[in-house]
């Protein structure tokens, strides 16, 4: 039984957890390939090493040369994490989201078709379906693609590649679309690790506009067990998508960080918008809670004490 896998942006916040996870709980062999940007981890990834069920590969999904290499063996599926997932780089720059998100992701299909990979997981984002007011129902995965910024119409347009491939080639191909992630090694540059760092170091927390948009927040963890479920148990063509059900504006956030810190809400401070922000994303996980059995076992105010914890932790050691 062929159980290798290619896990793609390895490296990064989602892609990191989940080889950790794996690791951990199964007897898959694991290739991971990442470009290490700005927002990969090596401390994170470094005691995967020790594992014999473990190799990395420094590449670029985007680079046709870097994946010629990878492909030494035929795999028995891609799980893509390989994304460049900030928002507001994305509307500086929308150029290295074009390279990655769509052209690493079409290369990736092209494996497939090839007879590298016998399936493909495309992790993608609940932004792709745009924003809803404060009354709509929440996503679900008939919602039509509706996306705001450049990062979420690159993933828009990677999720619609994979879907045609599906179509027209017939290839084992599923996508998955999850909440906002949080826990342990994400990049300091995203909200929640942001507001631990400055509320610990006594830093005003910037907050866009009036900071009333609501995310609705996954731990990290429950993520990847969703994942592995979809990996095994998925039907391809399908799409899945993956909430936390527990829905929060962004001042919310902040004042449940500064309460379990103990800190003063004086160091919220307002800012100007940000273009294009989508003000609020709700998800329906109906579908992977009724076909697989799957349902978030963290609740938010325990993710985010682990999460303060690990943050704690990392600025202790940055001493």
């Amino acid at each position: 039984m062929n159980n290798h896998l290619l896990i793609t942006g390895g490296a990064g916040f989602i892609g990191a957890n989940f080889i950790s996870y794996l690791l951990e709980r199964s007897n898959y062999y694991i290739t991971n390939v990442d470009s290490l940007t700005y927002a990969s981890n090596t401390e994170a990834i470094k005691p995967f090493e020790k594992s014999s069920q473990y190799r990395f590969f420094h590449g670029d999904i985007g680079n046709e040369q870097d994946l010629d290499a990878i492909f030494d063996q035929k795999y028995a599926a891609i799980i893509n994490f390989a994304a460049e997932s900030h928002v507001d780089r994305s509307i500086v720059d929308a150029a290295p989201f074009i390279r990655t998100n769509i052209n690493g992701t079409f290369n990736l299909l092209q494996a497939v078709l090839n007879g590298k990979a016998m399936k493909m997981i495309q992790i993608s984002t609940d932004e792709v379906y745009g924003s809803l007011q404060s009354t709509d129902p929440p996503f679900t995965v008939e919602t039509p693609l509706a996306p705001n910024n450049p990062y979420s119409a690159t993933k828009a347009g990677a999720d619609l590649l994979v879907r045609s491939y599906f179509k027209t080639h017939q290839l084992p191909l599923i996508i998955t679309r999850c909440s906002n992630n949080y826990g342990p090694i994400q990049n300091a540059e995203k909200f929640i690790p942001k507001v631990i760092s400055n509320a610990l170091n006594n830093i005003d927390i910037p907050v866009y506009g009036d900071g009333l948009n609501i995310r609705d927040w996954i731990y990290v963890e429950d993520h990847c067990r969703a994942i592995k479920l979809v990996l095994e148990n998925g039907v391809p063509g399908e799409v899945y998508n993956i909430g936390g059900y527990e829905e929060k504006t962004n001042l919310e956030v902040i004042q449940i960080i500064l309460n379990k810190l103990k800190k003063s809400d004086q160091l919220i401070h307002f800012i100007e918008d940000r273009k294009g922000h989508d003000r609020r994303y709700s998800m329906d996980s109906g579908k992977i809670a009724s076909k697989l059995g799957w349902k978030p076992l963290v609740s938010f105010s325990e993710g985010i004490d682990r999460t303060i914890e690990w943050c704690k932790k990392q600025e202790h050691d940055s001493r």
